[in-house]
């Protein structure tokens, strides 16, 4: 097999699509997609094989599979063609919205107008953290998380946090972090989506 059909069969493709490679793996992959076509022709197809895939599953799975991959494929491209890579801060009790206004007021952080229970558009996909924004019509799934932190901060809308069961009432501005192995949902209590910047950091 040529070096470039090896190059395909190390399965590094489908990593950096899914947002999962190093730095310098990243910058590897862009090299050869712009040295060989056939590079650039099989990142499309696992995109698309990706999409279709979330598309016929994700109904049946979790509400956040198919917007979570959909989001970590546009971050992917969006990085393959020259977004550099960023470092937000990382939330906490003293963080306001103003500290993130760079990357909320960023061109490509919107949503779509029609867009199905929830939208999500990454901003960093770093090893210390995952930061996006999220948009959540009605509620989310139920979650628990044993290695990562999630955090939340809402820009706007309301909602209700549970966290094992106990609601918290949430609006623009407030903070919340949810504990290791917490059961917890989202549900909206606002008439417009609630717009939270949410970060998964690693435990």
């Amino acid at each position: 097999m040529s070096r470039v059909g090896d190059y395909i069969e190390s399965g590094i493709l489908e990593l950096y699509i899914l947002g999962l490679t190093s730095d310098e793996e990243s910058k590897e992959v862009e090299m050869m997609r712009s040295l060989y076509v056939e590079v650039g022709i099989e990142l499309d197809a696992i995109a698309q094989t990706l999409v279709s895939y979330a598309a016929k599953n994700a109904p049946a799975a979790r509400t956040t599979v198919k917007p979570l991959l959909m989001a970590t494929i546009d971050y992917a491209e969006r990085i393959s063609n020259g977004e550099p890579k960023c470092h937000p801060p990382i939330l906490n009790e003293t963080s306001r919205i103003s500290d993130y206004v760079e990357w909320l007021s960023h061109p490509q952080m919107v949503a779509p107008e029609q867009y199905d229970e929830m939208f999500i558009k990454l901003i960093a996909n770093t090893q210390e953290a995952i930061t996006a924004i999220v948009w959540i019509k009605k509620e989310t799934p139920m979650e628990t998380h044993a290695v990562e932190h999630e955090k939340f901060l809402i820009i706007e809308g309301s909602c209700d946090i549970f966290i094992n069961g106990v609601p918290h009432s949430m609006k623009p501005g407030d903070y919340m972090s949810i504990p290791l192995h917490a059961e917890h949902i989202v549900k909206v209590t606002s008439s417009i989506a609630c717009k939270v910047l949410l970060q998964r950091v690693a435990a």
